[in-house]
């Protein structure tokens, strides 16, 4: 979490205020593509949706489009803030829309505050979406504005604020229970808190199998039982127990179940303690559950707990739930979102966290093993499996229960899905978050620059790295103290005064004394903070060394050339960018050191490439390019690229690799297969060597002003520990990443054994 409350107002306010943007999806540069997209183009889309309808999900977005719709009535913690106010978190919920199930979203932040005003605004508004979500309502509000929407529209209405919570806490409850060896239809449930949320759950645990008659609800004045007339609404009447319980305490005695959604501290360790064996808690409350995960752990050995929290097992989120209960929904085109669609989404979170756990969920939290059991109750936010689980269980039972309108061959759903989602928005996070589960000291040689300084906040912050600062330690704490930042523990190493410059003088001296370096030079080039930060990743005092932004690339490798050197298995270092598009990914190199590349470096540079993305834990596909296809030009240039697929496939048989081809040719899969069928990758390279430094340079650069590709790098491959340069005057977060990328290849220098001094 931000640190200070300026970090998050800078998030928000950075470059273009908000978080979320329009793009158009087709071509729009030419006359041609203006007529088309508007008159006298636009009219013929518009004559056939007013003949039949049903043609507006073929011509426009209506199909893939939600509306996220709040009057700010009770917007997270803070209440009601009014719909202006709230707009920051409507802007966010689309953000995870989009990132999880690539549903494209407008916010709706509406004034108005009675419920029958806002039901006639959003119901006005069904031509425009294909579904709504309902946001940030209080209760009762919130229940009467759903029902009455459903009725009215025949587009799925979903308050995530009630269902997402009941869904996903009924997926942990059912595998809770599995674990607690106990039968849904004899358990006792309490359920602190009678807001939105607290019904929903109960509505649907009921649903699943739970029994009216064991069920408590208690709110503010406490139990809700037959005969209380104070702060009771229809919705809170429909769970008023017959009990002589009357507090809380009075009704966990001997229960089972404890479903918090109040406020911090509500369960006291009394209490959980009067609960029945194996007791399972829900600690919902956010972001300080009704009793700390580590209290009910102290407390109670056979305690099976569940918080909102991201720090401890058992996070449950609703991002597990609407975006592919949407996407299910919208795919099929359906009515609503109905109980059946529901208990699918359940279901499917049931069975998935049943699944083995793949390496790269492990990885991405850090985790060697997980398993089913009190502590995985649900899959982890973070699981791509999610979405090709809960969406088609979604769209099979709107499917079956009569509310889909269009139908499709389900065995084919989860493929769409991959094609529609693609990769590359995982790599970055992917990346930081393996960097997360083994943190590595990283020394920056450009310790005073403000970016730099930036930077490192959000790499404490994260746990993504340990840094360390080379420069004045006056001027370093006087810019953190300008900008605002803390970091007062920060290491800082300043070559005119630290205790190790002694040394370093003395092992440069050693390593270059015959490349003609004096002891008087080495003395004054131990100043280079470049040279220093070099000395400490080949003494071992750090782990790697990421700089770049205020100098030239050449001047920045050099002294890490010179004093850290090559991997011992490889001839010489290569340059990595990783092109991300919105549904593709592509490795390029050698695209900053080889000028003009032999066949054994060229070989190097594709083995090593093929590293990498296995780092990322990516299938490596290699393409070597040429301007020849399978020797359709007979060129040395030619020969020197065909020689260095044979070396590469003599070294690494199972690499997934071919060539001489041309850049079509690699990623185009329908030309490959016409002209090219015996090829190895078939148009599907995701790693492309380029033939010398030339094309390489030239080919990204263009892919990222003209053809839309983000550019991760350059990443430097082939050291013998971790160096990485930056894209001088880069952004803090393109620091950040590097820096990921660094921890990363420090932690496999760590496998490989090859951390210590040189």
């Amino acid at each position: 979490m931000p640190s200070l409350p300026e970090d998050a107002l800078k998030y928000h306010r950075y470059e273009r205020p908000g978080k979320l943007e329009v793009n158009p999806t087709k071509p729009f540069l030419t006359q041609r593509d203006l007529s088309l997209a508007y008159t006298p183009g636009v009219a013929e889309p518009c004559r056939q949706i007013y003949q039949d309808p049903e043609q507006v999900y073929h011509y426009t977005i209506k199909g893939n489009l939600v509306a996220v719709a709040s009057n700010g009535s009770a917007v997270l913690g803070l209440g009601n803030i009014g719909p202006l106010a709230g707009k920051p978190v409507m802007e966010g919920k689309a953000v995870l829309f989009k990132r999880f199930a690539d549903i494209d979203v407008f916010d709706l932040e509406i004034d108005a505050s009675d419920p029958d005003q806002f039901i006639t605004i959003i119901k006005s508004l069904e031509p425009t979406f294909g579904g709504i979500n309902l946001e940030d309502i209080k209760a009762p509000d919130s229940f009467y504005i759903e029902e009455k929407l459903k009725k009215q529209m025949q587009i799925p209405v979903f308050h995530d604020d009630q269902h997402g919570t009941a869904i996903i806490t009924g997926a942990a409850l059912l595998n809770a229970l599995k674990v607690a060896n106990k039968a849904i239809e004899n358990v006792k449930v309490v359920y602190c808190g009678a807001g939105a949320a607290a019904i929903a759950c109960a509505k649907l645990h009921l649903t699943l199998g739970v029994r009216p008659e064991n069920v408590m609800m208690c709110d503010r004045q406490g139990v809700i039982y037959q005969g209380r007339t104070a702060d009771i609404n229809p919705y809170k009447a429909q769970f008023a127990a017959k009990t002589s319980a009357r507090t809380l305490a009075d009704a966990l005695d001997n229960a089972d179940v404890f479903i918090g959604l109040s406020v911090k501290g509500a369960l006291s360790v009394p209490m959980l303690n009067s609960m029945a064996a194996c007791p399972i808690v829900f600690a919902l409350a956010n972001p300080d559950p009704e009793i700390e995960y580590k209290t009910a752990k102290n407390a109670r050995s056979d305690v099976i707990i569940a918080t909102g929290r991201s720090d401890y097992p058992n996070q449950v989120n609703n991002v597990l739930g609407f975006p592919f209960i949407f996407r299910g929904a919208l795919d099929v085109r359906a009515r609503e979102i109905n109980e059946a669609m529901k208990i699918a989404a359940v279901n499917a979170l049931v069975k998935l966290t049943h699944e083995e756990v793949p390496h790269s969920v492990l990885r991405a939290y850090g985790l060697k093993t997980l398993s089913f059991g009190a502590d995985y109750l649900i899959p982890k936010p973070f699981d791509h499996r999610v979405l090709f689980w809960v969406a088609p269980a979604v769209a099979q039972a709107a499917i079956e229960t009569g509310v889909a309108q269009v139908s499709f061959n389900l065995e084919d759903y989860p493929e769409v899905l991959e094609k529609r989602m693609g990769l590359s928005s995982e790599i970055i996070r992917h990346s930081l978050q393996k960097a997360k589960t083994d943190p590595k000291r990283i020394v920056f040689p450009e310790g005073e620059h403000d970016k730099i300084l930036g930077a490192c906040q959000i790499l404490l912050e994260e746990g993504i790295a340990y840094p360390i600062l080379i420069g004045s330690e006056a001027k370093i704490h006087q810019r953190i103290a300008d900008l605002g930042l803390t970091l007062p523990n920060i290491p800082i190493e300043d070559p005119r005064t630290s205790p190790k410059t002694a040394l370093y003088v003395q092992e440069l001296f050693r390593l270059r004394q015959r490349k003609g370096m004096t002891l008087e030079q080495a003395k004054k080039s131990i100043l280079n903070p470049n040279i220093f930060a070099s000395l400490m990743v080949h003494l071992g005092d750090a782990d790697g060394v990421v700089a770049g932004i205020s100098q030239s690339y050449p001047e920045t490798l050099r002294p890490s050339l010179q004093i850290i050197g090559t991997h011992p298995e490889v001839t010489s270092v290569s340059g990595l960018y990783l092109m991300l598009f919105k549904h593709r990914m592509y490795f390029l190199a050698d695209t900053t050191v080889n000028i003009e590349p032999s066949a054994e470096v060229l070989a190097n540079i594709a083995l090593e490439s093929a590293k990498f993305a296995q780092r990322l834990d990516i299938v490596p596909r290699v393409a070597l390019l040429s301007f020849s296809n399978f020797g359709s030009v007979k060129h040395h240039l030619c020969d020197r690229v065909k020689e260095a697929v044979r070396l590469v496939k003599e070294r690494d048989p199972n690499l997934i690799i071919d060539g001489e081809m041309q850049a079509d040719t690699a990623v185009n899969p329908i030309l490959a297969k016409e002209h090219y069928p015996f090829s190895a990758i078939q148009g599907n390279a995701n790693i492309l060597i380029f033939p010398d430094l030339q094309s390489g340079n030239i080919a990204y650069k263009l892919l990222q002003e003209l053809g839309g590709g983000e550019a991760l790098g350059p990443i430097l491959l082939g050291m013998a520990k971790s160096v990485q340069v930056l894209g001088r005057g880069c952004a803090i977060d393109s620091i950040v990443n590097m820096t990921a990328i660094a921890v990363l290849d420090a932690q496999e220098k760590e496998v490989e054994g090859i951390n210590s001094p040189s």
